[in-house]
């Protein structure tokens, strides 16, 4: 599978970060878009440089490249993840205007009908930020929030970070096992078993 990664210029980069490093586990085919905020966080952020990060995905684009691949339809990719997702950009992915190569391309995901993924990192979302929300989502975007999820009783951040990763993942359709599912396992407290061990008697 061919999928696009944006990193933008919100808190949270790790979250792109981990989703470019688990889809090449997969052996999925990455095509990164870095704005130039996106790498100072990295270095403020993280352990990781700018440079680490593009080495993680088959290819990597400056967010002023408008002549890069994925600014073009007619290059076919079945998906793009923006993670995390600014407010500047999903307001401009919202308004059809694509100033540079990650709104570009959220644009071209969108009006070729391909599945676009955006991570909205922001607390508290103001109704401006809902309503462009609400405006992609009724064009297919699909809107996925990085909020933890605690049955599978994360003990570290990475835990949680991870597993806002997984639901991309399945999101994409891509088959992984990076965290417990509810149900699978042991979730809470074991329930005891209907069926009492035998004796050996009878």
């Amino acid at each position: 599978m061919r999928i696009v990664v944006g990193i933008t210029g919100a808190s949270g980069v790790i979250y792109g970060i981990r989703l470019l490093e688990a889809l090449r586990q997969l052996g999925s085919e990455t095509h990164l878009i870095l704005s130039r905020q996106a790498e100072q966080l990295i270095v403020a952020e993280t352990s990781y440089e700018p440079k680490a990060v593009r080495s993680l995905a088959a290819y990597a684009y400056a967010e002023d490249d408008l002549h890069a691949p994925v600014a073009s339809g007619s290059f076919l990719w079945q998906g793009m993840v923006i993670a995390p997702c600014s407010m500047k950009t999903l307001a401009g992915i919202a308004a059809g205007y694509a100033e540079n190569l990650i709104q570009r391309a959220a644009d071209v995901t969108l009006k070729e009908g391909r599945r676009l993924i955006l991570m909205p990192r922001e607390s508290p979302f103001s109704a401006l930020h809902l309503e462009n929300m609400l405006k992609l989502a009724r064009h297919g975007v699909i809107i996925a929030p990085p909020i933890p999820a605690f049955y599978a009783q994360p003990a570290t951040v990475n835990d949680i970070v991870i597993f806002a990763v997984a639901r991309i993942l399945d999101l994409l359709g891509l088959e992984h096992r990076l965290c417990q599912r509810w149900g699978e396992g042991c979730v809470g407290e074991k329930q005891q078993s209907a069926v009492t061990p035998g004796n050996g008697k009878g």
